[in-house]
């Protein structure tokens, strides 16, 4: 029975794991360390702006870098994508605080951040039995949360000890580190990609992945909400602190309920509705908007349904994409993530200001639309699969 030490034991894989994990802290410390900066001189609304500028320009960058690995080879499009990151994040840090470069900053991190995600996950062919391949999926996205419990503790920490620039420095300090670590693995050299027909809407060209994407969108919205209502929830309280404590408290419900999902036996088409309404549920006793020690509780509750979600999502993007784009098919999921983050991020700040309660409210609505793309997904007839 394939088990997530099995995968751990396979050559290799301790180290891309290892190094994609440490390259990719800042996809977790980079937006809190961003609204921690920009508070400083402008309000909420804007800061949720910066960091949905961050998350978009992810977004636009993804699918155009994927789509270069898939034609070329994964080290240079990496170190490309890592420098003119780390440029954007240096320009923010020394924007002080004026919103034009910090937003041109933020778009340039986000821009150039490399497609990490989505090159370890065409790298599991070749890293691991055919039989393992599931669990491997199931393995790198349960302990993907691990960079959403470390990632706002880093941040918090280089901002407590250098103060709110060096929460920026350090993320492109991580990203570039786990660029050349992960870069320089064997498997990472010797990978090619696949010949295959180029058609101008790559992997989007099969109608079913287009409404996955759509319901990943809802997915990410209802995520990228919960940072910016945080920070409003922790200001409201007093101690901006809270923020990346609660923060790490959802990602440890998250930790935990991709581990125990690695155990699942594959599922029909009904286990991808079924696990966006578990998603979304989690999201509604936040309304209830308790005290601190309440608020970790139930932050840990709502992070239990992502992992299972999203490696549902994986899975079935990798079975609809066509031979030779899974690849770019693995970063349209990334980017459908980080639209959706972004949107969610920027509808959040204006709803917060409202109140935190009104804030809350946006991700269990957008759990139901994801709900809805889902069983489009789930209850469509496959179409015919183009080569």
């Amino acid at each position: 029975m394939p088990t997530a030490s099995a995968v751990l034991r396979a050559p290799q894989v301790p180290l891309v794991l290892v190094a994609s994990q440490v390259g990719r802290l800042p996809l977790a410390a980079a937006p809190l360390a961003l609204l921690l900066y920009a508070r400083q001189s402008v309000s909420l609304a804007v800061a949720g702006i910066v960091v949905a500028v961050f998350t978009a320009g992810m977004a636009v960058g993804a699918p155009f870098l994927a789509r270069s690995v898939d034609r070329r080879r994964q080290p240079p499009v990496l170190y490309g994508s890592a420098s003119l990151s780390a440029v954007g994040y240096l320009i923010a840090a020394g924007s002080d605080g004026r919103p034009a470069l910090l937003l041109t900053g933020a778009a340039l991190a986000g821009l150039g951040t490399p497609p990490l995600e989505a090159c370890l996950r065409a790298l599991w062919p070749d890293l691991v039995p055919p039989a393992d391949i599931t669990a491997a999926y199931a393995l790198d996205i349960a302990l993907q949360e691990v960079i959403f419990v470390a990632g706002p503790l880093v941040a918090l920490a280089a901002v407590a000890i250098a103060g709110p620039a060096a929460g920026l420095l350090t993320a492109a300090a991580l990203q570039l580190g786990g660029v050349a670590f992960f870069a320089n693995a064997p498997v990472v050299r010797g990978w090619r990609g696949t010949p295959a027909h180029r058609h101008w809407a790559g992997p989007l060209r099969v109608p079913r992945l287009v409404a996955l994407v759509l319901g990943v969108v809802c997915t990410g919205a209802a995520v990228g909400s919960i940072p910016v209502v945080l920070t409003g929830y922790a200001e409201a309280a007093g101690d901006r602190g809270l923020t990346g404590w609660l923060l790490a408290a959802q990602a440890s419900g998250a930790l935990a309920g991709g581990l125990i999902y690695t155990r699942a036996k594959p599922g029909g088409r009904s286990r991808l509705p079924l696990l966006a309404g578990c998603f979304a549920l989690g999201y509604v006793p936040l309304l209830l908007v308790p005290a601190p020690g309440g608020m970790a509780l139930l932050q840990a509750i709502s992070g239990v349904g992502l992992p299972p979600l999203l490696t549902a999502c994986f899975l079935t993007a990798d079975r609809l994409a066509p031979p030779g784009t899974a690849v770019e098919a693995f970063a349209w999921i990334f980017t459908a993530f980080t639209v959706g983050s972004a949107t969610g991020a920027a509808l959040a700040g204006p709803l917060t200001d409202i109140s935190v309660r009104t804030g809350f409210t946006f991700a269990p609505v957008a759990g139901l639309l994801a709900v809805a793309a889902m069983v489009v997904v789930a209850t469509s007839r496959p179409a015919k699969r183009n080569p």
